[in-house]
């Protein structure tokens, strides 16, 4: 008769590759978090750097990303945090100092005194053209470069979108 094996021995090899291989995917999967949150604070010095080149002192980078964010639409102010990189205390203080420089016209909304809608004045929308132009500029010199190719990003973006509705269901799986 066999003697069992110890508890903290593996019988076999093959679930200490699937470790190695997990242990490698949870490395990676780090790394990126890391990448992802440096590259939102370059983005946002980059959007400085653009607006302190144009004299543009009256904004904050993350004010012109709220403005870019809105784009052509008129949302609320939560639909406004779910589409950006926002906290919910800081785009109604954003919100609320755009409205007062001009860039945003806001009312309340019929249905829902509670809710406020907004949108972008001309001079808002001149902004988000600003933000739009750089990034077009960045665009155009990441693909003549080689950058954008490799991998395709359109392939990048599929996975980020798919680890965006891991996040989400994570976040509804909690509430």
């Amino acid at each position: 008769m066999l003697a069992p094996a110890p508890r903290d021995q593996r019988p076999t090899a093959e679930p200490q590759s699937l470790d190695v291989a997990l242990s490698e995917l949870t490395d990676a999967y780090l790394e990126s978090l890391q990448l992802l949150e440096r590259m939102h604070r370059l983005m946002l010095d980059l959007v400085k750097d653009e607006f302190e080149r144009l004299h543009r002192g009256d904004l904050t980078p993350v004010q012109a990303m709220i403005l870019y964010n809105l784009g052509e639409a008129e949302v609320s102010a939560g639909e406004l945090r779910s589409r950006g990189m926002y906290q919910g205390s800081n785009v109604s203080y954003n919100l609320k100092k755009l409205v007062a420089m001009g860039y945003v016209h806001h009312e309340r909304c019929d249905m829902d005194r509670r809710s406020v809608r907004v949108r972008l004045t001309a001079e808002g929308q001149a902004v988000r053209d600003m933000v739009r132009r750089l990034f077009i500029r960045h665009a155009e010199g990441l693909a003549m470069s080689g950058v954008l190719e490799d991998p395709p990003l359109d392939s990048v973006n599929l996975q980020s979108r798919r680890i965006e509705r891991f996040w989400s269901e994570q976040i509804r799986y909690i509430y």
